[in-house]
C-alpha cells in the first residue's frame, strides 16, 4: 500500500509513507493531556508553540529549542530558508507547488487554508536538491490533499504526469488486481480488521492501492 501504519497498544499510530512524511495520530482520551513538538491535541493550532514552560510563543527557535532534551545541546539561533540555500530550485518549486493554490483544489479551499501548504511545499521542494527530488514536492501536496480529504473535500491531482500511482494508470482494470483510490477506503483491510481487533483511531481516509473491490494493497 502507499502508507506503512504502525498501531501500539497504548492509542499511538504512526503512518509513513515510505519516503519523507511521517503522521503520529493519538486515541481521543489523550486530547488535552499531552504537550510537545507534536502540539497540544486540543483542536486549538493557536497555541501549538507552547514551551516547556508553559508560555506560548510566536517563534519557533524559541519553541523548538525549549524542548531539546540535553541542556549540554547549544540552542539552534538561526532557521536555514532552502530556497535561499538552492536559489536554482525557487522558480521550480513554486511553479509545482502552485496547483495547491489552483482550480484543481478549488472544492477545499474554503474549507482547508491552501497557504501555509504551498509555504511549506515551496520549502520542502527547495530542500531536495539532490536524489529523489519530486518526493518531497509529491509528499506535500499529497499531505494538503489528505487534509482536504478529512474536511470531506476529495481531489483528484495525481496524473500520468504527476505523482502518480503507477499501477491504476499503467494496467487494464479488468486486468489488474490493484485500483488507486485517493480519498481512502473505510473497508479496507489491515491486520486489525483481519485479526478482529477493534480501534477507535480511524485511518480511513489515507490514499492508497485498493485490492479488487474490497481490500487493501
Amino acid at each position: 500500500g502507499q502508507y506503512l501504519v504502525v498501531e501500539a497498544s497504548t492509542g499511538i499510530i504512526v503512518i509513513w509513507d515510505k519516503k519523507t512524511t511521517i503522521f503520529i495520530k493519538l486515541a481521543p482520551t489523550y486530547k488535552g493531556t499531552v504537550c510537545g513538538l507534536c502540539g497540544n491535541f486540543d483542536d486549538r493550532t493557536s497555541n501549538d508553540f507552547t514551551t516547556r514552560d508553559h508560555m506560548v510563543v510566536s517563534s519557533e527557535l524559541d519553541f523548538g529549542n525549549s524542548w531539546k532534551e540535553a541542556s549540554t545541546c547549544p540552542d539552534v539561533s538561526t532557521v536555514p530558508d532552502p530556497c535561499s540555500l538552492n536559489p536554482h530550485r525557487r522558480s521550480w518549486a513554486e511553479k509545482q507547488c502552485s496547483i495547491i493554490k489552483s482550480s484543481v483544489f478549488s472544492v477545499c479551499h474554503s474549507k482547508v487554508d491552501p497557504t501555509v501548504f504551498y509555504e511549506a511545499c515551496v520549502q520542502d521542494s527547495c530542500s531536495c536538491d539532490t536524489g529523489g527530488d519530486c518526493e518531497c514536492f509529491c509528499s506535500a501536496v499529497a499531505s494538503y490533499a489528505q487534509e482536504c480529504t478529512k474536511a470531506e473535500a476529495c481531489v483528484f491531482w495525481r496524473t500520468p504526469d504527476l505523482c502518480p500511482i503507477f499501477c491504476d494508470y499503467y494496467n487494464p482494470p479488468d486486468e489488474c488486481e490493484w485500483h488507486y483510490e485517493p480519498c481512502g477506503n473505510r473497508s479496507f483491510e489491515t491486520c486489525r480488521t483481519i485479526n478482529g481487533i477493534h480501534s477507535n483511531i480511524s485511518v480511513s481516509y489515507l490514499e492508497g492501492e485498493q485490492g479488487g473491490p474490497w481490500g487493501q494493497g
